[in-house]
């Protein structure tokens, strides 16, 4: 009887160890898996800058966007000891606000962005964007590389060809250059004070003249 006791605790122990080091195994690889998923989609990650105006808005409407996984507001054209708000509104520094647009090319290509970013704006204005004016809030397509320059200059003259409004478009494509992160609280702003971005939307105007520009087009 003892030793048939001793056997059977002698087997349970063994079924309870095999049991928890298999656990232990497939947690294991589980966590391998998703670091290995995560540094391949940080891999695959991809980045473009834009300037539309009002970066709280350009971000907004980036955000919506199936495959963008982060937008960041910021300042690009000048140098870094002016890229600050006060500054950039101010002053004549060279930067515009613009915003970077962190994406996943499998899901959304960087052509895609463009048309997106077009449909977005009003391109047609040289001195700003809807009530915002001056070179601060001017319009601006920035491209990092060859392809990405080819693919702007393509959908640039497509849209010329084919824009449902008789203006020019006078957005610029631009060589990219470095782009400098605005201040915390401009991050997300329409999130963090829903009410008082809303007032300040419909009251510029934005989404009225973007949709009497472009329609269903």
């Amino acid at each position: 009887m003892l030793r048939r006791t001793t056997y059977l605790l002698i087997l349970i122990a063994t079924v309870v160890t095999s049991y928890v080091f298999a656990a232990e195994k497939t947690d294991s690889a589980d966590a391998e898996q998703a670091v290995t998923e995560k540094n391949s989609d940080e891999k695959l990650e991809q980045t473009a800058i834009f300037a539309g105006g009002c970066f709280w808005c350009i971000e907004a409407d980036f955000e919506k966007l199936d495959g963008v996984t982060e937008v960041v507001s910021g300042y690009t054209g000048g140098s870094e000891d002016t890229a600050d708000y006060k500054t950039v509104t101010y002053k004549q520094t060279g930067h515009i606000e613009a915003v970077r647009v962190h994406y996943n090319p499998q899901t959304v290509s960087y052509g895609e962005l463009v048309e997106y970013f077009w449909r977005h704006i009003d391109p047609t204005d040289p001195s700003g964007q809807f009530c915002d004016k001056g070179h601060s809030y001017v319009s601006a397509l920035f491209y990092g590389d060859q392809t990405e320059q080819e693919i702007a200059e393509a959908s640039l003259q497509n849209l010329q060809e084919n824009k449902p409004f008789e203006a020019d478009i006078v957005t610029p494509l631009l060589p990219a250059q470095p782009f400098y992160l605005a201040e915390d609280y401009h991050q997300d702003y329409y999130k963090k004070n829903p009410i008082r971005y809303q007032i300040y939307r419909r009251g510029c105007g934005r989404d009225s003249r973007v949709e009497s520009l472009w329609g269903d087009f």
